[in-house]
């Protein structure tokens, strides 16, 4: 789709213009496997591009929403309820995680919310004032730039260290001013994989704590977690309110699930976070007035049984095709870490334009994002949520691509 210049929009709002000009490079990719395959067919198309989960939804979430529709009154389960969701529940998923990682939460600590994106958004309206900094560490989503500059915010990166992608947190210290309002980490990470050891997470809860101090400011960490249940080898993926007090969760069953389009997660407000209670309500109201008003009223009760059921997605799956598409291009002469989590392979380009060389992989029907569009240019990210057939399928095209490159002896 072909849009106006960008002096030509006279209706559209000048915060707007520029993303309507800069549209998601993953979901242009996306829509540009579905044109390819189109002309050449879907099963020679090899779309790596978006993070949208191939492994069904547990057979919990089927059987947990056929017996919320006939165990539960309709008017009930499809009306409204508090802007912070369902009490029982809230304190179904407090109480799953204080059995799982020894926490202490209730349900005025859980505040349910259209997906982990909502989530963000209502935690960054809450505490957010204009010009206010929020940082993280590259390579990062995207989108998180957005959300905060939805509230008139800044965004302050700090540059990735990609030797183990843990965050660079000597750059992270000099960095953090007396505008620092909040400091967002995704771990197990988007694009790389990785999970923040817990040496890294106990230095930034440090940090944290020697800054705030310094400046006589309240900064608050907010862990951004959709892909908290996948996690490889037994990795542990550390609860990041046992670091730092003033830390807010934003979970969602995304992934963990597979239920991208139910929308439908948490924020966790800990009552050691300062001005825990006034936070919550003030999250509660943003929930409303940024027009989600309540999060979908019959997932809750699903997710709620499925949470007593206790449901999960099929790792193995996931696993099977970390293992063949990092064997494999490691084999190829690419260069790339081993992911510990989530479903993507960060893999540094033959070449420094990280753009160019997509470009020549989509010559062989190579989906794969550009690093750039996660600040980290010279690397692609592979997402390996798709069927083991198509990766499968994709080998010689990706064996092909490092013989161009001169990768392959």
């Amino acid at each position: 789709m072909k849009y106006c210049d960008e002096e030509d929009m006279e209706m559209i709002s000048k915060k707007m213009n520029p993303l309507v000009q800069n549209n998601s490079v993953i979901r242009v990719m996306f829509e540009e496997g579905k044109r390819l395959a189109a002309i050449y067919g879907a099963e020679n198309v090899y779309d790596f591009s978006l993070g949208n989960p191939n492994v069904p939804a547990p057979q919990e979430v089927e059987d947990s929403i056929l017996e919320t529709l006939k165990e539960e009154e309709s008017t009930f389960i499809h009306g409204y309820m508090s802007n912070s969701g369902y009490e029982d529940v809230r304190e179904t998923i407090a109480c799953d995680l204080n059995r799982r990682f020894g926490t202490k939460f209730h349900q005025g600590n859980i505040l349910m919310t259209v997906g982990a994106a909502s989530g963000l958004n209502i935690i960054l309206k809450t505490i957010l004032d204009p010009e206010d900094e929020v940082m993280t560490f590259a390579p990062y989503f995207v989108e998180y730039g957005n959300y905060v500059r939805n509230y008139d915010g800044k965004l302050v990166v700090v540059s990735p260290n990609t030797v183990d992608f843990q965050p660079n947190l000597e750059e992270f210290a000099r960095k953090i001013t007396a505008r620092t309002k909040a400091v967002i980490i995704n771990t197990p990470n988007n694009p790389t994989g990785v999970i923040y050891s817990d040496a890294t997470l106990t230095r930034l809860a440090d940090i944290l704590r020697e800054k705030s101090a310094e400046f006589g400011t309240e900064i608050v960490l907010i862990s951004d977690e959709p892909y908290r249940e996948l996690a490889y080898d037994g990795a542990v993926v550390p609860y990041v309110t046992k670091y730092y007090a003033n830390t807010v969760v934003c979970y969602s069953y995304s992934k963990s699930l597979s239920l991208p389009g139910e929308r439908i997660g948490y924020l966790v407000i800990p009552d050691e976070l300062t001005e825990s209670r006034d936070v919550f309500t003030a999250a509660t109201i943003a929930n409303r007035v940024i027009g989600c008003v309540n999060a979908p009223s019959l997932i809750q009760r699903v997710i709620k049984r499925c949470i007593e059921k206790g449901a999960a997605v099929n790792l193995d799956a996931y696993d099977k095709n970390r293992n063949l598409l990092y064997n494999s291009l490691k084999n190829y002469g690419f260069e790339c870490i081993r992911p510990e989590g989530a479903f993507y392979l960060f893999v540094k380009a033959p070449v420094a334009d990280d753009k160019a060389f997509c470009a020549q992989a989509q010559k062989h029907n190579l989906l794969l994002v550009p690093g750039s569009s996660f600040a980290c240019p010279g690397y692609v990210r592979i997402a390996y949520c798709v069927s083991y057939e198509q990766i499968e399928r994709s080998m010689p095209a990706f064996e092909a691509l490092a013989k161009e490159y001169g990768l392959m002896k």
